[in-house]
């Protein structure tokens, strides 16, 4: 990690810096974790005095966390500078002056981290902008998910930002990648030869990557009616978690072989069938407020995934998501096969090693035991770890991590876009002939073609 840092954060008072951003900085303040000397300017269009940024962080702090009081606000806080006028290629508002004054304080040689916490399709400006001003060179820059709107938009938007900048500066984020559960998937894999053993199609009958969420669109109307779930979480999340759950085991645990295995696999993901793929609009989505009265976007999508190479082929990758539904989770589930003998009748989908992605994350294993007693009767079964309670452990929200591997220099959670560009090209059937939308109420699991679409089997999760 660079001794001295100048982190630029662009859309510094939206709400994914307020949400996000903003409370993983301070965290790391708290953990210990950041340069020994830094600075972060926040930037917009407006023309905020760096007094009132801090008093917007410290109000941001208080309503999302952590709570000021609760690290090194007053010595946070002089660290926090606003640049305000905006960026584009035309004009560099207030930023060129506002970093100089940092690199005096910090000195000339301060490593450049930006961070675009902004809509996508403000990416291509700003990172023109960067060259334009003299800020790309040796900096590191943060895009935001989703990286491209469209293949065509993704592959426009690749060619902008390597005419700007060497792939190695830059760092595409997707948060599921973050996360201690996922970061775990191949730690157990890789380190227990009993799950190394049996993770291909010989045992394994199916896997669920399954992100059903409670909540509505309320807060970002306007950025979910332009984007939607198929966008905004399959192309980008599950697949994400579905390379992770895949991949061949890499020759080590390094950035680049670790991202070549990911992205590898990626490209081994067939088309998907729009028979195969079921989209949703949930009651009452067209009366929020921001949201076209007329809105064909989805925030519901379930799709059957499959992956064509020796180690997965017939086994189907089960995906699901949608706003306002029964329940929030993030589970991954791996689900064995059902022995035929000697035991007859067995439940199915009784064996299965599922991961909890949400917060400190947890795994599960579900198996079958004899009930004890004098007759043969067999019982489900389940065996909770959770990661936050194994001894010394000091579990960090994903953008945290992130941030802090940004800072590091350490690319391995972040994608590439070979593995975007295979990604694209896997949900491009369903962007060109998108399935019929299905309404769903609120509270509900979805449309009830999501339960016929994986049939013979069943969502673990709610059904």
């Amino acid at each position: 990690m660079a001794t001295k840092t100048v982190f630029v954060l662009f859309g510094a008072t939206g709400d994914l810096a307020k949400r996000m951003v903003l409370p993983a900085f301070y965290t790391l303040a708290i953990e210990g974790l950041l340069p020994a000397d830094w600075v972060l300017v926040g930037n917009g269009r407006g023309d905020v005095a760096h007094e009132d940024f801090r008093q917007h962080v410290h109000d941001v702090l208080v309503e999302f966390g952590p709570h000021p009081d609760k690290g090194p606000w007053r010595e946070f806080e002089q660290r926090l500078l606003f640049a305000g006028g905006g960026f584009s290629t035309d004009s560099p508002g207030s930023l060129l002056d506002v970093i100089d004054g940092a690199r005096k304080k910090l000195g000339p040689k301060a490593e450049l981290v930006h961070y675009l916490a902004v809509p996508p399709q403000t990416f291509p400006e700003l990172t023109r902008a960067l060259g334009q001003h003299g800020l790309a060179e040796g900096a590191r820059v943060v895009y935001e998910k989703p990286f491209g709107t469209s293949p065509g938009n993704f592959r426009s938007l690749n060619r902008i930002v390597h005419g700007v900048l060497d792939e190695s500066q830059v760092y595409r984020i997707d948060h599921f990648l973050g996360k201690e559960a996922t970061q775990n998937l191949h730690v157990l894999r890789f380190a227990n030869e009993l799950f190394a053993a049996m993770w291909n199609r010989e045992h394994i009958e199916s896997v669920q990557i399954d992100v059903p969420e409670d909540l509505g669109v309320d807060d970002r109307a306007g950025f979910y009616d332009a984007t939607g779930a198929v966008l905004d979480m399959l192309v980008t999340h599950l697949f994400q978690v579905a390379a992770e759950v895949a991949m061949e085991p890499p020759a080590s645990l390094g950035a680049a072989d670790l991202q070549s295995a990911r992205e590898r696999v990626i490209r081994s993901f067939r088309p998907l069938d729009p028979a195969e793929v079921v989209l949703g609009q949930f009651d009452g989505y067209r009366a929020v407020k921001g949201i076209d009265p007329r809105s064909k976007t989805d925030t519901f999508v379930a799709a059957k995934l499959w992956i064509d190479n020796a180690r997965w082929k017939g086994v189907p990758f089960l995906l699901r998501t949608g706003k306002r539904m029964a329940a929030s989770e993030q589970r991954v589930t791996v689900v064995l096969r059902t022995p035929d003998r000697p035991l007859k009748g067995l439940p199915a989908q009784a064996n299965a090693l599922t991961f909890s992605l949400s917060g400190d994350g947890q795994i599960e294993l579900r198996l079958l035991a004899k009930k004890p007693g004098v007759e043969l009767q067999v019982e489900p079964a389940t065996i909770k770890l959770p990661l936050a309670e194994l001894p010394d452990a000091e579990p960090l929200p994903p953008y945290v991590r992130l941030i802090h591997d940004v800072l590091l220099g350490d690319r391995s959670l972040f994608t590439r876009p070979d593995g975007l560009s295979a990604a694209w090209r896997a949900v491009q059937p369903i962007l060109d002939a998108p399935p019929r939308l299905a309404k769903y109420p609120q509270g509900s699991w979805g449309p009830a073609a999501a339960k016929k679409l994986v049939a013979p089997y069943r969502w673990l999760s709610g059904q």
